[in-house]
């Protein structure tokens, strides 16, 4: 009987050993992450580009796990109202979208699998909507910061986003304008809060299937 007991026990902590694991990943390369934002001194090297995919927590937690990405900051572009709250956003009232901002070195990830990466995790065909969340703050969009981004966006949606998805492609494609940095308790809201409810039921099965397909690509 305490052989068996014992069994059981050693399945048991099996799952709780490999969360506290990948917890720990995750948390290492939010850390690297951190180092970057405070000490970087020259952005010349690197590129960044604005996209809304739903609920900033989600988008935030996939991107964060590519090579060549060095940050991904959650907030608000898109609207008219300067240096919006969450409360604010949420009401629909402001006209933003929630956004990830992502900073990465075109010499290790290229903008077309950035593209790539976000037309897969998300679904770009419903209107003002992401699963449960509904609302003008979660449109699928792109805020291309130069031109050549723009043709990028647009040749990606065009040849990318229509092979993965068999209805029309609803996403907004603009000129980013300003982005205003989301509240610090919606940064790395995964790596902070992995058990969370949300984090569980809906960010888990996306990152599982992200890293699945992308797993060439992780850090």
């Amino acid at each position: 009987m305490k052989v068996i007991q014992g069994f059981w026990l050693i399945l048991l902590m099996i799952p709780l050993h490999y969360a506290c694991g990948q917890d720990q990943r995750v948390l290492s390369i939010v850390e690297t992450e951190k180092h970057f934002l405070k000490n970087v001194e020259n952005m010349d090297k690197y590129e960044q580009i604005t996209l809304g995919a739903g609920c900033f927590w989600c988008v935030e937690a996939i991107f964060q796990e590519l090579i060549g990405v060095k940050s991904v900051v959650s907030g608000y572009s898109g609207g008219e109202v300067p240096n919006p709250s969450y409360r604010e956003v949420v009401s629909g009232t402001t006209g933003h979208a929630e956004v990830v901002q992502i900073t990465f070195d075109p010499g290790l990830i290229s903008a077309d699998l950035i593209l790539k990466v976000f037309w897969s995790t998300h679904d770009p065909t419903t209107l003002n909507r992401q699963g449960a969340d509904v609302g003008t703050q979660y449109r699928s969009a792109i805020f291309y910061h130069n031109e050549e981004q723009r043709a990028l966006a647009k040749k990606s949606k065009n040849e990318v986003a229509t092979e993965l998805w068999d209805d029309p492609i609803v996403t907004e494609i603009t000129p980013f304008r300003s982005f205003y940095e989301a509240e610090s308790y919606h940064q790395n809201y995964f790596a902070n809060n992995p058990y969370q409810g949300y984090c569980r039921v809906v960010i888990n099965p996306k990152l599982k299937k992200f890293r699945e397909q992308f797993e060439g690509y992780l850090k």
